[in-house]
C-alpha cells in the first residue's frame, strides 16, 4: 500500500496546473434523450417515448480531454469529426469548455461518431450509433501527424485513446510513438482490440481485463492469471509500464525489472462504471507529467476511478474533489 504525504500531495496538485496533454484518438459525441412512455405506437409494437429533455456530452477521446481540463491541465484534442449536425454540436461543446480546437479536423466523407441513448423511466430503451470504423484517409492521417509534430515541443504528455473507430491507424500509431520517444515525451495508451500490439515502446500501456483476455486468448481469473497476463504484455509490447485494470479487484502494475504491485479498488459504491477508463488514463498521464512516479500516478488514477464509479453517467474527475477525498482518506 502506497502512502503519499500531505506535502507530496500538495506538490503534485500544484504541478498538475497547466500541464499540456495531447489526446489523440476517436472523438465522440454522447447524446441523451430522456422522457416517458405512456403508449405503444399504432405503427408498430414499440413504445413511444415522449421526450422531456435532451442533452449532449463529450464521449471517447473528447471525454479524456475534458478530464484533463478538469484536472487543471490544458488538453490538446487531436482527431476527426464529420461535416454534419453532430459535428456542429461537438464544436459548440469544445468552444463552450474553451478547449483548443485546431487539432480537430473535419472530414466530410465520414460522420461524427455519435452515440444516442433514449432513456425512459430511467431505463435504456435503445441506443443509436452513427460511426465509421474505416481507417481515416491518408490526408487526414498526415494532417494529424503534422499538427502533433508542430506542437511536440509544447506538450508534456501524449495520450493515445483508441476505440477502434478509425483515427488511430497502425502507421499513425508507429509515427506518433517514435516522435514522442525521440523528443522524450511521455506517452500513454488506452487500447482496443484491433491495434493492440501496435503500441510498442510506450511509457504506460493500460488495458482492462476484458481487452487483455480477448487479445491473449485466455481468461484472467486468478492471481496467477493476472501475473502471467501482465508479464506477457510487458514483454510483447516492450512498454516501460503495464497497468492492468481489474474492476472491483483494483489494478495491477507491471514495471520492467520491478516486482508486480497491486492496488485495491477505491470504489466504495459502484453506480456506473462508464467513463472510468477515461478517468484512469487522464489522471495517470497528467500525474506522470506532474513528476509523479508510476506508483504515485497509479494511486491517484485508481482513487479518481473510485470516485467517478460512484456517480451516474459519464462524469469527469475534478481536481479539488480528487485531492480533498485523498486527504480525507489519509486522516
Amino acid at each position: 500500500m502506497i502512502n503519499i504525504s500531505t506535502h507530496r500531495l500538495d506538490e503534485l496538485k500544484n504541478n498538475f496546473s497547466g500541464k499540456r496533454i495531447a489526446v489523440i484518438g476517436d472523438m465522440m459525441l454522447d447524446c441523451y434523450f430522456w422522457g416517458d412512455v405512456k403508449r405503444i405506437s399504432p405503427e408498430a409494437p414499440v413504445p413511444v417515448v415522449e421526450v422531456d429533455s435532451e442533452f449532449y456530452r463529450f464521449g471517447g477521446a473528447a471525454n479524456v480531454a475534458l478530464n484533463i481540463l478538469k484536472l487543471g491541465g490544458i488538453p490538446l484534442p487531436v482527431g476527426v469529426i464529420g461535416y454534419d449536425n453532430d459535428g456542429t454540436i461537438f464544436t459548440s461543446l469544445i468552444n463552450e469548455n474553451q478547449i483548443q480546437s485546431d487539432g480537430i479536423f473535419i472530414d466530410d466523407s465520414r460522420p461524427t461518431t455519435a452515440k444516442t441513448r433514449v432513456i425512459a423511466h430511467n431505463q435504456h430503451v435503445v441506443r443509436i450509433d452513427k460511426e465509421s470504423k474505416d481507417y481515416i484517409n491518408d490526408e487526414m492521417r498526415k494532417k494529424i501527424f503534422s499538427y502533433l509534430e508542430s506542437h511536440i515541443k509544447k506538450v508534456d504528455g501524449i495520450i493515445l485513446q483508441d476505440y477502434n473507430k478509425g483515427v488511430l491507424t497502425p502507421e499513425l500509431i508507429e509515427k506518433v510513438i517514435s516522435l514522442a520517444n525521440k523528443n522524450d515525451i511521455l506517452i500513454t495508451v488506452d487500447p482496443k482490440f484491433n491495434n493492440f500490439f501496435s503500441y510498442k515502446n510506450v511509457t504506460v500501456f493500460k488495458p482492462n481485463r476484458k481487452e487483455a483476455e480477448d487479445v491473449l486468448g485466455m481468461k484472467i481469473r486468478t492471481n496467477a492469471d493476472i501475473s502471467s497476463a501482465g508479464k506477457t504484455l510487458l514483454e510483447k509490447l516492450k512498454a516501460q509500464n503495464v497497468l492492468l485494470t481489474l474492476g472491483e479487484e483494483g489494478i495491477a502494475i507491471f514495471e520492467t525489472h520491478q516486482p508486480e504491485r497491486r492496488m485495491p479498488t477505491k470504489a466504495i459504491k459502484v453506480a456506473d462504471v462508464s467513463g472510468a477508463g477515461d478517468t484512469v488514463i487522464s489522471t495517470l498521464t497528467i500525474a506522470l507529467a506532474a513528476n509523479a512516479n508510476i506508483l504515485e500516478a497509479c494511486y491517484l488514477a485508481n482513487f479518481a476511478a473510485g470516485i467517478v464509479c460512484g456517480e451516474v453517467g459519464i462524469v469527469p474527475i475534478e481536481i479539488e474533489r480528487l485531492f480533498k477525498e485523498i486527504s480525507e482518506d489519509h486522516k
